[in-house]
């Protein structure tokens, strides 16, 4: 195995050091696109039942994609030895279960040979190389072991009616024979994320492992024919299923719905469904309006859990952890009724008696712990800095793994321990370079706005920062809006590295964010950007007044997705900044809500359909006032956008265009919502820093 990157610089450090032992310690360095972009990326950890092995990824990024590579690691979970590269190859491994023998995983890859994903089967203790377990030509992704080990479980896209693999390449084979290309729809949704929707299905699909044929366990059923038919739409452009084998392996718990094609007049509900390992109707076991996800049973099998979010009419609701008796999924309860806090990850203690969740909560994002019978919500871990996700219980022993990081601490994999309240790491891949780094943490305000709201804010400071200078202020505006400033480390809006040149940056979690309670994230229902603006603008004028080095008279306001609705709204309403710069941003509501993938929340945020009573939709729209636009501002956008489509970055343009107003246009051809490509991403940098020089 060849010696790691670290490995070589820390032996090199050495060697220097010997060498020249009164050497002055090197002075730390502002962060660089560079260094950012190629710090290795530590993904989700994947305890092993006996709660002795943590498999986790790792990629190596590149500048040049066919460069990068994607490699799965394990770490024993007492942190006894330092972390070994188990797999070698270029393409990436993803989606790890483990068997129930702790001496197994499973994942999905793509490898010499495969012309889609394929599950794969390495030995952990036994070694060797993994071998090929699926074969699949729709692919196979999100393997599960049977509780008994001898089966697993896994997800493809299958077309409508094709009852196995022979069936779906013949669709395959004669729909790419077509002479004709055309994309035919009868109902909503038509797109989704970054791609055209096609007709093909999620489905769950079971294969035993003695060398049995992969069965279609839902071909056939009539639940599968229901026009609309769907998976969880996850975020990207994939749906979920969330399969679940049951406790004896007889049966797979799953989420869907059959009101997808609802979606441009209602909420769409997702149901849990239960259905034989051999097949059969699947039997709908639990439906409310709301989405139910990620089913886990407690460890004695008498007891399935799932997140819920209601769907009830408003813009935003808590996720909240519901239970139900297993197998009559009778007495439905809250095991979350109090807290005012949304749950994400959760997982649940060998023993049966508490239930661990990651929620958001004023930039940050702790562990709390609740009674798995119900009751009191508290604290597990309060961090003063960073967030935890991946949070897992070993299945037969009391040790949690998962992943911390923060703004100054790329993530790594971390053992929690719940007596001492704290983690330590189980790796370090990036805890050396990070240190070399002249960055700090941000700094937490809150204020009372004019309409009475505690808003939370960060500060983040520059490189070589000098409290009796006077800097820049760039007012960094979150995407969302039900999302919130964390601290956190960014790819696309990298605090330390937009603070470079010598910016301070500001991030305010304005009303309709989410970590502060149901209702502040409600209350943007029917005020979606006079009121976020406001507060920004007036945590704009509180942090100038609180913060002796901030220049009050060179501001600058960027932001993307929502972020982006909020920079053109700026635009149309203050000509407090000096300069803005816009990503994905929307120009009129009634446009936005026509052309993207999902149109019928926009109604509830806005109280009516566009042509309906409420004013919002032209009061609100930032085109309205285009005659007072006045601030240079530069726009970006991906072609592949579909979530907000290119048209409102251009319909942006042209009234920018029109009033003659400075203004830049960036459009990535190969882009989506986001920027994700390597080189891309380094020239968008490049880009705003020269904007705001040029203005600020």
């Amino acid at each position: 195995m060849k010696p790691s990157k670290l490995f070589v610089v820390l032996c090199l450090l050495a060697t220097v050091a010997l060498a020249a032992p009164n050497t002055a310690t090197v002075a730390k360095q502002p962060l660089t696109h560079e260094t950012m972009w190629l710090m290795p990326r530590v993904g989700g950890p994947v305890v092993s039942p006996d709660g002795k092995w943590v498999v986790f990824s790792v990629i190596n990024p590149s500048y040049d994609e066919k460069d990068q590579s994607t490699d799965l690691w394990v770490v024993p979970a007492d942190g006894g030895t330092a972390p070994r590269q188990i797999t070698f190859t270029r393409s990436g491994e993803s989606e790890v279960a483990w068997a129930p023998d702790s001496r197994r995983i499973a994942f999905s890859a793509k490898r010499e040979g495969d012309e889609v994903n394929q599950v794969y089967m390495l030995d952990i203790a036994g070694g060797g190389e993994a071998r090929r377990v699926t074969s699949l030509s729709t692919g196979a992704r999100s393997p599960q072991f049977s509780p008994k080990g001898d089966a697993i479980l896994f997800t493809t896209v299958v077309y409508p009616g094709a009852l196995d693999d022979e069936a779906n390449k013949k669709i395959a084979k004669q729909r790419k024979e077509q002479k004709y290309k055309v994309r035919v729809y009868d109902s909503f949704p038509i797109r989704q994320w970054d791609r055209w929707l096609d007709d093909q299905q999620p489905h769950v699909i079971v294969q035993s492992l003695d060398g049995g044929k992969a069965k279609d366990v839902m071909a056939g059923t009539s639940l599968v024919k229901e026009p609309g038919f769907a998976g969880r739409t996850a975020e990207g452009s994939r749906d979920e299923i969330d399969a679940e084998w049951s406790p004896d392996g007889e049966a797979i718990i799953f989420s869907a719905t059959t009101r997808k094609n609802t979606a441009a007049y209602a909420e769409v509900p997702v149901d849990l469904y239960r259905i034989s390992r051999n097949g059969g109707e699947p039997e709908l076991i639990a439906h409310e309006e709301g989405t139910y996800r990620s089913p886990k049973f407690s460890p004695d099998g008498k007891t399935l859990f799932a997140n819920f979010e209601p769907n009830n009419g408003k813009v935003y609701n808590l996720a909240r952890l519901v239970a139900f008796d297993y197998p009559s999924m009778k007495n439905r309860r809250v095991v979350t009724p109090a807290t005012d806090r949304s749950v994400g990850g959760y997982t649940i203690s060998p023993d049966g008696k508490t239930i661990l969740f990651t929620a958001e909560d004023a930039g940050l994002v702790k562990i709390y712990s609740v009674p798995a019978a119900g009751g009191e919500v508290k604290l597990a871990v309060d961090p003063q800095r960073g967030v935890y996700s991946d949070i897992q219980f070993a299945e037969k022993a009391p040790v949690v793994i998962g992943r911390w990081s923060s703004s100054v601490n790329p993530a790594e994999v971390v053992r929690v321990d719940l007596g001492t309240k704290a983690h330590r790491n189980l790796t370090s891949f990036n805890v050396e370079k990070a240190a070399q780094i002249d960055w700090q943490p941000p700094i937490h305000f809150w204020f009372t706005s004019s309409r009475g709201k505690q808003i939370h804010n960060f500060i983040v400071l520059p490189p070589n920062f000098d409290e009796t200078k006077k800097y820049p202020l760039l007012v960094l505006m979150h995407g969302g809006a039900a999302n919130m400033w964390s601290d956190a480390i960014s790819l696309r809006w990298n605090y330390h590295l937009l603070a470079k040149p010598g910016y301070v940056l500001l991030m305010t979690n304005y009303t309709g964010s989410t970590g502060f309670g149901e209702k502040f994230a409600q209350d943007i229902q029917g005020d979606p950007l006079k009121g976020p603006a406001l507060d920004i603008n007036e945590a704009a004028d509180y942090a100038i007044k609180k913060f002796a080095f901030i220049d009050g008279t060179r501001q600058s306001a960027a932001g993307a997705s929502y972020g982006g609705h909020l920079a053109n709204w700026m635009e149309a309403s203050t000509t407090r900044y000096k300069c803005i710069i816009g990503h994905a941003g929307e120009t009129t509501l009634e446009s936005q809500w026509g052309t993207s993938d999902g149109i019928y929340h926009r109604e509830l945020t806005n109280l009516s359909a566009p042509w309906g009573e409420s004013k919002v939709w032209r009061e609100q729209s930032p085109l309205t006032y285009a005659a007072n636009y006045k601030t240079p501002e530069m726009l970006s956008v991906g072609e592949h956008d579909f979530r907000v489509p290119m048209n409102e970055t251009l319909l942006q343009w042209s009234a920018l265009q029109r009033m003659r107003v400075p203004s830049r246009l960036l459009v990535w051809p190969e882009a989506n919502h986001w920027i994700t490509n390597a080189e891309d991403s380094r020239y968008f940098y490049k880009e705003v820093a020269e904007w705001l020089a040029k203005w600020m």
